[in-house]
């Protein structure tokens, strides 16, 4: 047996109601029923609107990362680009030939070895960032950091206020 209660509606909100439950197969007990599941359902549904809101952040945070990437690889270009105009001089007319010839074949070299270096997933920009970047590890020893980490002793804390 279903619960009873009894609950004090707007005129026209009861009006609504009665013209709903005239149709076939409505009730007044069911269409209430079925508002109170999708009112409880709302909560569910504000619930995966929450989450999709947190994956798209995620993703605009991502996406704001290969932003800078790109930003970062295409100044790289240009500066390489730039200096390779700078010092690269203006060849002769019966020279142009066997330079693009050069060119070719050292265009040919690039692409095998750029095919080579994808393959083998090695990234040369990552590796040179990484010999220039120094990780905390590579000055201190794991006792130093942790020294660092941890209060003055009273004695020092007074000295260093006098000094």
């Amino acid at each position: 047996m279903k619960p009873r209660i009894n609950i004090y509606l707007s005129e026209q909100n009861f009006a609504r109601l009665h013209a709903a439950a005239g149709r076939p197969g409505k009730t007044l007990s069911g269409i209430i029923d079925e508002a109170l599941d999708d009112y409880f359902n709302g909560a569910r549904q504000d619930e995966r609107e929450s989450a999709m809101l947190r994956r798209l952040d995620r993703m605009t945070r991502q996406f704001n990362r290969i932003e800078q990437k790109n930003v970062v690889n295409g100044e790289a270009l240009a500066l390489y680009i730039r200096y390779f105009l700078m010092v690269t001089p203006h060849l002769p007319s019966d020279q142009i030939d066997a330079a693009r010839a050069k060119g070719d074949q050292h265009f040919d070299q690039f692409l095998e070895q750029l095919g080579r270096d994808l393959q083998s997933g090695k990234r040369l920009l990552q590796r040179a960032v990484d010999d220039v970047i120094a990780e905390q590890a590579e000055f201190f020893t794991e006792e130093d950091l942790e020294r660092l980490h941890q209060p003055l002793p009273e004695t020092s804390k007074r000295e260093a206020g006098h000094a």
